[in-house]
C-alpha cells in the first residue's frame, strides 16, 4: 500500500455491536478516513450512522463494495470473513479481520501491535485480530516473557456478556429486570446461542464460552491456548484455561499465573509491566486499588493488579488482568493495527 495523506476504509459489520466501536474509534483516534463505506448484511442496509457529524447510509456487504478501499475491518462472522475478505483483497485492500476465520492459518499474521508488530510486513493481504481474550492476557504476558521466559500459564477468565454480541447484552438486560420484578426468564442466547440449551446469566456465571472441544475444553479455550502460542512465537509454553461468562456487560477480567523459565525480581517485574506499551498497573492493596471491569471499559488500555510471586513455587506470578474486550479486545486492535501501517509506510 502506498502512502498516502488520506485512506478509503470499510467497515464490515458496521450495525454490530464491534462494528460501532470500530467507528467511534476511528473517529476518536481521527484515523485520516478519506471515504469511509459502512457495510453489513442485507437486512441492515439503509441503516444511518454517524461518523464525524455527517450520516451515512450502511450499504450491503458484496465483492463491488470493496472497489477502491485500501483498509478493509472486518467483524461481521466468520463466515462473511470467509466469503468477502478475499474478495476485498483481491480488489487491493489490507483486510484487518476480527473472526477467527483466518487467525490460525500459517501465512496470516496474528497480531497485537504492543507484542508483534514486526509480523504486520508479513501480511498477504489479511491480517488477523486474535480472540479478546487472547489479547489482553498477551499484552500483559509480553514483558514478562521476553525478560524471564515463560514455561507454564493457567488462566481463568471471567468475561463480559459483550462478548457475545448485542443479543447478550440484551438478553443480560432483560433477565436482570424480569428476575428483580420476580417474573419468569426464558434464556434464549447464552452461552451460544445456536445450541438446543440454554442458560440463565443473570446473578450466575457459566463455564461455557463456545461450544465444546472433543479434549473437553471449550473452543474459547483453546483459541487462547493456541494463539497465545503463534503470538509469542513460542510452542512449547504449557498453557491451561477455563473460560467463564459472568453478568457484566463490558470488560474481561483474567485471573492469569505463569511459571517462567528464569528467576524473577518482583520488584524488576512490577517496573517491567508499569513501563510496558499499553499496560497500566493498578496495585495499591493499601487502597484497595486494583483493575475492575466498570473502570477499564471505555479504555484502549490493559490493566494489570493483584502481582505477587507465588507462595509455594520460587517462579511462580499471579496477577489480575482487566480490558474492554470491545475495544482492545477488537475494535481498537484493529484501527491500531492500521495506524501502524500508516505510520510505517
Amino acid at each position: 500500500m502506498e502512502k498516502k495523506e488520506r485512506y478509503n476504509v470499510a467497515v464490515v459489520g458496521a450495525t454490530g455491536a464491534v462494528g460501532q466501536k470500530i467507528i467511534e474509534t476511528l473517529e476518536k483516534r481521527d484515523f485520516p478516513v478519506g471515504e469511509l463505506r459502512l457495510l453489513a448484511s442485507a437486512r441492515s442496509a439503509g441503516q444511518q450512522v454517524t461518523f464525524k457529524g455527517q450520516t451515512y447510509t450502511v450499504q450491503e456487504a458484496v465483492p463491488e463494495a470493496f472497489e477502491g478501499i485500501d483498509f478493509a475491518l472486518f467483524s461481521a462472522g466468520g463466515s462473511v470473513s470467509e466469503k468477502l475478505a478475499p474478495a476485498a483483497v483481491e480488489r487491493g485492500a489490507v483486510v484487518i479481520d476480527n473472526t477467527n476465520a483466518f487467525r490460525m492459518l500459517p501465512e496470516v499474521p496474528l497480531v497485537v501491535p504492543e507484542v508483534n508488530p514486526h509480523k504486520i510486513s508479513e501480511h498477504r493481504g489479511i491480517i488477523a485480530n486474535p480472540n479478546c481474550s487472547t489479547i489482553q492476557m498477551v499484552v500483559a504476558l509480553k514483558p514478562l516473557y521476553d525478560a524471564y521466559g515463560i514455561e507454564r500459564i493457567i488462566v481463568s477468565t471471567y468475561q463480559a456478556v459483550s462478548g457475545s454480541g448485542q443479543a447478550a447484552i440484551d438478553e443480560l438486560k432483560e433477565q436482570t429486570w424480569k428476575i428483580l420484578n420476580n417474573e419468569p426468564i426464558e434464556p434464549k442466547v447464552l452461552p451460544v446461542k445456536s445450541l438446543p440449551r440454554h442458560h440463565q446469566i443473570a446473578f450466575n456465571a457459566i463455564p461455557q464460552i463456545d461450544v465444546f472441544e472433543e479434549n473437553g475444553f471449550s473452543r474459547e479455550e483453546m483459541k487462547m491456548i493456541n494463539e497465545t502460542r503463534k503470538i509469542l512465537g513460542d510452542d512449547k509454553i504449557q498453557i491451561t484455561t477455563t473460560c467463564v461468562r459472568i453478568p457484566v456487560f463490558y470488560g474481561h477480567s483474567e485471573s492469569v499465573y505463569i511459571e517462567t523459565e528464569k528467576s524473577f525480581d518482583m520488584e524488576e517485574a512490577r517496573s517491567l509491566l508499569a513501563s510496558a506499551p499499553g499496560v497500566v498497573v493498578v496495585d495499591d492493596l493499601k487502597e484497595q486499588e486494583y483493575p475492575m471491569a466498570i473502570s477499564a471499559e471505555g479504555r484502549f488500555e490493559t490493566f494489570v493488579g493483584r502481582i505477587r510471586r507465588d507462595l509455594f513455587h520460587p517462579r511462580g506470578l499471579n496477577m489480575w488482568v482487566v480490558s474492554d474486550n470491545v475495544l482492545k479486545g477488537a475494535a481498537w486492535n484493529a484501527v491500531q493495527i492500521a495506524e501502524y501501517m500508516v505510520k510505517t509506510r
